[in-house]
C-alpha cells in the first residue's frame, strides 16, 4: 500500500492535522488502523480538505469499523473540529502558523447529517489546527477558551486496561472441543452427526485504578486529570481515588454521564482540595482498605502526581514496593516531567521510582493520550524505570 497523499509542505501540514484527529479517535477507543488512516487521507485529498462535511464523511466512511464507532467518531469530530457554526478561534501565539491548502468554500457539520444548506462555519483546517496545537500545550497554561476545547476532547476519551485471558471460557471458532455444547447439539439433532463446538478462554480488560493528586501543587492540572478519570470510569473497569491530605474514593461521583455534573459531585465529595500531600500514608491506606483485598491485584495502577511528599519519603518507598508486588503494572504520570531540565529529585518521587514500571509526563492532551496507550498495552516505548511488566 502506498504512502499518504501529499508531498509538498502544505499537504504535509494538512495531513499532520488529520493525523492528530486520528490519534484523538484512537484515544476514544476507535480502532483506526494505519491502513484506515491512509484511506482517510486519500479520501480527503480526493474531496475538499477545507470543507467540513467532506472531511466528516471521508472519516466516517474510512475510520469507523462498526456501529459502536459511529457515536465515538461524531463526539471526537465535534470536539476536535469544534461544534457546527463555531467561530474560528484566535490564533495561538506560541506556535508558528501552519500553512494549510484549504478551498474557499465552507460547509459545517450538522448535529445529525452534515449538509450543504447548514449555516457556514470557519474552514475545517482553522479549528483542526488549533486543536492539534492544543494537544501539545501545557494544561496549566491554557486560557478559558482553550480549557473549554480541552474539556470537549477529554470527554471523548476512552480508557481500558490491557486485555488478559480470564479463567472463564466462551464459544469460539478455534480452541478446545466443548463437550457439553457438542453433546447438546447431537441430542438436538437426534444423534445425527453435528459440527464440533469449541470454546476458548475469554479475554477481559484488566482493572485500572487511578490515584489523582488534588493537592495545592497540582491545582493547575487537577480539573483536566479528573475529567480524564471521568472518561475512564465511563468506558471500563476503572476505580478512582483522590489523594492529598486524605484518600477519597470518587468512582461513584465520576459515574455521572455529564462531565460537569461529575466534577460538581467530586468537588462536594473531596474535602482536601489544594491542601498538602501525604503520599506515603495515603498509598498505605489505599492498600490496607482496598488494594490488599483485591482491587490492586493484577490491576494497572496509575498515580497522577508531581511527587511532592510532605511526609516520610521512606514510608512512600515501602508502600510503593507493596503496591508493585500486588499490581500487574504501576505507572506514574507527572505533569512536571515535561519541563526542560526536569529530574526526579524530589524526595517522594525519588523514593517511588524504583517501584514504578513506566514513568511518563501528564501535562498535556498528547501526554494523556500516550498514558492511555500504555494502560491499554499499546505503547512499548514508554520509559521503564523500576520493575518489568509481569504476566
Amino acid at each position: 500500500m502506498g504512502g499518504p497523499p501529499g508531498t509538498d509542505t502544505g499537504h504535509l501540514a494538512a495531513d499532520a492535522v488529520l493525523v492528530g484527529f486520528v490519534r484523538a479517535l484512537r484515544a476514544a477507543g476507535v480502532e483506526a488502523s494505519t491502513e484506515r488512516l491512509y484511506a482517510f487521507l486519500r479520501a480527503v485529498a480526493a474531496l475538499r480538505p477545507g470543507v467540513r462535511a467532506d472531511v466528516f464523511w471521508a472519516g466516517r466512511a474510512t475510520l469507523c469499523g462498526g456501529h459502536d464507532d459511529l457515536e465515538r467518531y461524531e463526539r471526537v469530530f465535534a470536539a476536535y473540529f469544534g461544534p457546527a457554526g463555531e467561530r474560528a478561534p484566535h490564533p495561538v501565539r506560541t506556535a508558528p502558523p501552519t500553512r494549510l491548502r484549504l478551498v474557499a468554500r465552507k460547509a459545517p457539520l450538522g448535529a445529525g447529517t452534515p449538509g450543504e444548506d447548514a449555516p457556514p462555519g470557519p474552514p475545517v483546517g482553522v479549528l483542526a489546527d488549533s486543536a492539534e496545537v492544543l494537544r501539545h500545550r501545557d494544561v496549566g497554561a491554557l486560557d478559558a477558551a482553550e480549557r473549554a476545547q480541552l474539556r470537549r476532547l477529554l470527554a471523548a476519551f476512552a480508557l481500558e486496561g490491557q486485555a488478559r485471558r480470564s479463567a472463564r471460557r466462551g464459544p469460539a471458532r478455534r480452541g478446545e472441543v466443548d463437550p457439553r455444547r457438542t453433546v447438546r447439539e447431537l441430542l438436538r439433532r437426534g444423534g445425527e452427526p453435528a459440527r464440533l463446538r469449541r470454546h476458548a478462554r475469554v479475554e477481559r480488560p484488566r482493572r485500572v485504578v487511578l490515584l489523582v493528586d488534588v493537592s495545592g501543587s497540582m491545582a493547575p492540572y487537577a480539573d483536566a486529570l479528573l475529567r480524564f478519570a471521568h472518561a475512564a470510569v465511563r468506558a471500563g473497569r476503572t476505580e478512582v481515588f483522590t489523594i492529598g491530605t486524605r484518600l477519597t474514593r470518587v468512582t461513584r461521583e465520576l459515574a455521572h454521564r455529564d462531565p460537569d455534573l461529575a466534577m460538581a459531585a467530586v468537588a462536594t465529595a473531596v474535602p482536601d482540595w489544594r491542601g498538602g500531600t501525604r503520599l506515603g500514608e495515603l498509598v498505605r491506606e489505599f492498600l490496607n482498605r482496598w488494594g490488599q483485598r483485591g482491587m490492586a491485584r493484577g490491576a494497572i495502577v496509575v498515580l497522577l502526581s508531581d511527587g511532592w511528599e510532605r511526609g516520610d519519603p521512606e514510608l512512600l518507598g515501602q508502600q510503593m514496593r507493596r503496591l508493585h508486588a500486588l499490581a500487574h503494572q504501576v505507572v506514574w504520570a507527572n505533569p512536571r516531567k515535561a519541563r526542560p531540565g526536569y529530574a526526579p529529585l524530589a524526595a517522594g518521587m525519588a523514593a517511588a521510582l524504583p517501584s514504578v514500571d513506566a514513568f511518563v509526563a501528564g501535562h498535556s492532551l498528547a501526554a494523556l493520550e500516550r498514558l492511555a496507550a500504555i494502560v491499554r498495552g499499546e505503547d512499548a516505548g514508554a520509559e521503564r524505570v523500576g520493575g518489568a511488566d509481569r504476566a
